[in-house]
């Protein structure tokens, strides 16, 4: 893991998760560095872990997938890996989190229907229960990571005070 990384190499992670198909020579023009050493910084925060791969954002209404869900799942004891490995083969999940707390996993699922929701509840609930949330809207859909991250506390008080920092 890289110990520090300066102003540049941030630079570059922001533009890179705004669109990771930009060339080099414009990411170079945009942070001040050649292509080769755009090229090589690139290279060291990949080897490093920190930029784990570049993703095509989806847009799951489009191709039939209309309602996004979250559901939240209690399980019974013992069943984690069976259940790791159930959502791992379901096309409609997109993404599961294993939990502390009472929930053991929340499962993020886009589905073409209600009674494809229904299905896909009828299958997770032989594990345990389910509490199900359908998602109305998406505030944030995609954070750009930009350097230092405050906490919320300190990002509610700046609000209140009127002075605003977005992230970069």
């Amino acid at each position: 893991m890289m110990d520090h990384l300066d102003e540049t190499s941030w630079a570059i992670l922001r533009a890179l998760q705004q669109n990771a198909r930009i060339s080099y020579d414009e990411l170079g023009k945009q942070v001040g560095l050649t292509s080769p050493a755009v090229a090589e910084r690139v290279r060291k925060l990949e080897d490093a872990g920190i930029i784990s791969g570049y993703h095509a954002a989806i847009n799951l209404p489009a191709l039939g997938f209309p309602i996004s869900v979250v559901i939240q799942l209690r399980i019974e004891h013992g069943r984690s890996k069976e259940v790791i490995a159930l959502v791992c083969e379901m096309p409609e999940v997109t993404t599961c989190y294993n939990l502390t707390g009472n929930d053991c996993f929340m499962v993020v699922a886009a589905v073409s229907s209600i009674e494809h929701l229904e299905k896909l509840l009828n299958v997770l609930t032989t594990f345990g229960q389910t509490t199900t949330s359908i998602v109305l809207s998406t505030p944030v859909k995609r954070r750009v990571i930009g350097g230092q991250i405050e906490t919320a506390a300190g990002a509610a008080n700046n609000h209140k005070n009127g002075v605003i920092h977005p992230l970069h």
